[in-house]
């Protein structure tokens, strides 16, 4: 079998360059690799990952690397791979499967090859490839320490499979930590998702009214980052206290059939299918853009607009014109795809810093401790999620108060009183 399949392996020099970009901007991962390059903890490790190639994914293949692991990776989504970063992964000697544009028959053909050396950990965003095996290669389990989950609806369809029992061996759900959603989601999302849509349609944001479907921690990160461009933010939602924090954050809050009339620039981030369909098609207005930054492309009904038009055309790179009988026109955005990753590079490496170093501590609690674990969904521990948001803080310059001994007493004296 080939060690790697990529669009252009000459795209390389281009990849390493955005690698060391990268690494500039993400000090606690390069702390990590020079800590754990000389111990070696990953080693005899075997990681399969299934997670966007970007440069900074690029960053973590090769602190495993350098940790003692060996590695196998793939794209976990059609549109999100950057084929000058696979390039230059595969250049250096890793064992990759991806590039930008892949048919579903080639997604899932890449997720396979990452199998043929049976892995003794996974790595997912969007549990594509422990589906993968639950499914197709169910043997290959006997073999699997553990793993890790990257993004919220992987994180809620696993725990669904460990509460039914389905699950075949333990995982730790990084998304889940403090140091990845309450950063990575809201500040990583809001930003990039924002430059995918900029990149991909050149609208200006001000004065446009921006409907923002969910208000999970991705929607208040893309609420908060739409208003500070100058947007009239409109928020939808199913949940009660999530619909309540957006009104309280100063936000519009009503249903999709409502915000579908009136809005300009429509953005799901729910998890959810069939956010946006036929009827809001319909009466969104001339001009509207409608894209999605959730990690499947079903939050958009796409075969709904698709029927409701009379052609399509694209007008501009990651942005599609769909025409509609009475002459208005939708503009679709990165085919419904994560539009951050699809239209735009992804998270900012500051923030992504933090979420891979969570992957990287996780990697090393799986190979330690997994055999001992129950086959179901753990959390990070608060030990690794405050000593992660520590060396972040020491490399941006910063200091923070300690507890007294007499305060740490303090803290959990019933009898204290008033």
């Amino acid at each position: 079998m080939e060690k790697f399949k990529v669009r252009d392996i000459s795209l390389a020099e281009a990849g390493k360059k955005k690698t060391e970009w990268a690494e500039a901007h993400m000090p606690v991962m390069m702390a990590l690799r020079k800590k754990y390059s000389q111990t070696k903890p990953l080693k005899g490790m075997r990681i399969a990952g299934c997670i966007h190639v970007t440069k900074e994914t690029a960053v973590l293949v090769k602190t495993f690397i350098a940790a003692g692991a060996e590695v196998s990776w793939s794209g976990c989504n059609p549109l999100s791979t950057q084929d000058d970063i696979a390039a230059a992964l595969a250049a250096e000697g890793v064992s990759i499967y991806a590039w930008h544009g892949l048919s579903v028959e080639e997604f899932y053909w890449c997720i396979e090859r990452t199998l043929d050396f049976k892995p003794t950990l996974t790595l997912d965003d969007g549990a594509d490839l422990i589906f993968t095996i639950h499914n197709r290669f169910p043997h290959l389990a006997e073999h699997i320490i553990g793993g890790t989950e990257e993004t919220t609806t992987g994180v809620h369809r696993l725990r669904a499979m460990g509460n039914d029992g389905k699950l075949l061996y333990p995982v730790l759900a990084v998304n889940d930590a403090e140091t990845k959603w309450d950063f990575d989601n809201v500040y990583g999302t809001g930003q990039s998702s924002i430059d995918g849509i900029v990149r991909s349609s050149n609208i200006l944001i001000a004065g446009k009214v921006f409907v923002v479907a969910g208000y999970g921690h991705c929607g208040k990160g893309l609420a908060m980052r739409a208003r500070g461009l100058g947007a009239k933010v409109v928020v939808t939602e199913v949940k009660p206290t999530a619909a309540l924090k957006a009104v309280m954050d100063g936000f519009d809050v009503m249903t999709m059939d409502e915000a579908a009339k009136i809005g300009d620039i429509f953005i799901t981030a729910t998890g959810m299918k069939d956010v946006i369909v036929k009827r809001h098609f319909e009466s969104m207005k001339d001009g509207a853009v409608v894209c999605n930054t959730g990690h499947y492309d079903v939050e958009l009904n796409i075969p709904d607009l698709e029927s409701i038009c009379v052609s399509k055309r694209e007008i501009r790179p990651n942005n599609e014109e769909y025409l509609k009988p009475d002459g208005n026109k939708i503009y679709l955005l990165c085919r419904g795809r994560l539009v951050n990753l699809a239209g735009a590079e992804g998270h900012p490496s500051e923030v992504m810093d933090m979420s891979f170093a969570n992957q990287f501590m996780s990697m090393i609690r799986m190979k330690e401790e997994g055999s001992s674990m129950e086959n179901k969904v753990y959390d990070i521990s608060e030990e690794q999620d405050q000593e992660i948001a520590l060396l972040k803080l020491q490399t941006m310059s910063k200091s923070i108060d300690m507890l007294t001994p007499e305060q740490i007493v303090y803290a959990s004296d019933y009898s204290a009183g008033t």
